[in-house]
């Protein structure tokens, strides 16, 4: 526990690297920076532990262990078998390692990994395997080696409680961010017209009661040998939810997807606050109350089906929040600028678009 700092690097979803930024310095991480692919702060394995379980918009946390230049592989495995791997890992536990090389001498990324692999299996013992939970990660870019440890395991975005999931779905760790980007912070209501299997009235609801996204599933920094039970388990004590009168409202037409929704919040111990019904576009009517944020991920063309049809939904979704939802906030998920375009609302500039399962989505976002 008396390691000096390392570098944290936290994933992110390409696009979203600000928000994630934002989020860290917000956690108390105030050296957060934003850097090639997410957000890189200094830390302490304590540290780690804590971004695991609070932050709700990385994808995954990697603890950069050392950092050294290689110009081929016999040097490769010179300098891998002279880290303190013993410090580092259990000779009990398999590992898993991954290599990516980029503008570098040494250009074959299995090769490196074998290298690396053997170098943990001859010194320290500890067994390789492919389907290991705990991952070592070898990046060599511009003939500079960096060795990172994945401590999250399974990706952020599975926080433990979802099983039911409807079609297309969006990543509580992007949903997070989206609910971010258009200024939610908790102290309002929210409401998904196509709300599928929950996940933005989830986190949203999550959100307003204080609940951390991690407090439910396990880690792979669980099995390293600087980890401490009882350190972990008073950090991870959950705390009295935030008493809300809020309502975190979900509508969809599928009577599955609302099933999966309730559900889903129930598993999350958020459906006190939580409310799903099925109904279409045109019924949708505000709840009582002050106003909020509508935040939908309505389908496109490119992920479930022909644009054509679309647009008349975009139209009725359009009408229907302009003459029902005055003062309300919008916030639109598409792939398609023709599709937000055609609900008629005018919207703040872009932010940068969000690659989402291979596909670029652009965040649309109005005030009515």
């Amino acid at each position: 526990m008396n390691t000096p700092p390392f570098d944290i690097f936290l994933v992110a979803t390409p696009g979203l690297e600000a928000p994630l930024a934002d989020e860290a310095r917000a956690a108390g991480f105030s050296l957060a920076t934003i850097t090639d692919g997410g957000v890189t702060f200094p830390g302490t394995w304590p540290d780690v532990w804590r971004a695991n379980l609070v932050l709700r918009g990385a994808t995954r946390v990697l603890a950069r262990i050392a950092s050294f230049r290689a110009l081929h592989l016999a040097q490769l495995d010179k300098r891998a078998r002279k880290l303190p791997w013993a410090e580092l890992l259990r000779p009990d536990v398999p590992v898993h390692v991954e290599a990516s090389c980029k503008r570098s001498r040494i250009y074959h990324a299995g090769a490196a990994a074998q290298r690396v692999a053997t170098a943990i299996s001859e010194e320290l013992g500890a067994p390789i395997a492919e389907d290991a939970v705990l991952r070592i990660m070898v990046r060599i870019e511009d003939d500079l080696v960096t060795i990172s440890i994945d401590t999250s395991g399974e990706s952020l975005h599975k926080r433990g409680f979802k099983e039911g999931v409807a079609k297309a779905p969006m990543r509580e760790t992007m949903a997070a961010m989206f609910l971010t980007q258009c200024g939610y912070t908790g102290t309002e209501p929210v409401l998904d017209p196509m709300c599928g299997s929950g996940t933005f009235v989830i986190e949203a609801a999550e959100i307003a009661l204080g609940l951390h996204p991690g407090r439910t599933r396990t880690f792979a920094f669980e099995q390293l040998p600087c980890f401490n039970a009882k350190a972990w388990a008073e950090l991870r004590e959950p705390a009295a939810p935030a008493p809300t009168t809020m309502r975190f409202l979900g509508f969809d037409r599928d009577p599955g997807a609302i099933r999966m929704a309730s559900e889903n919040a129930t598993r999350a111990g958020v459906s006190d606050c939580t409310g799903f019904a099925q109904q279409s576009i045109e019924d949708l009517t505000p709840p009582e109350g002050a106003p909020g944020l509508v935040i939908v991920n309505p389908p496109y063309g490119t992920r479930v089906g022909e644009k054509g049809p679309l647009i008349g939904l975009h139209r009725t979704l359009g009408t229907v929040l302009k003459t029902r939802f005055s003062g309300w906030r919008v916030g639109i998920i598409t792939a398609d600028r023709q599709l937000a375009q055609s609900t008629g609302l005018g919207f703040e500039p872009p932010l940068p678009p969000v690659l989402h399962g291979g596909i670029r989505v652009g965040l649309y976002r109005s005030r009515l």
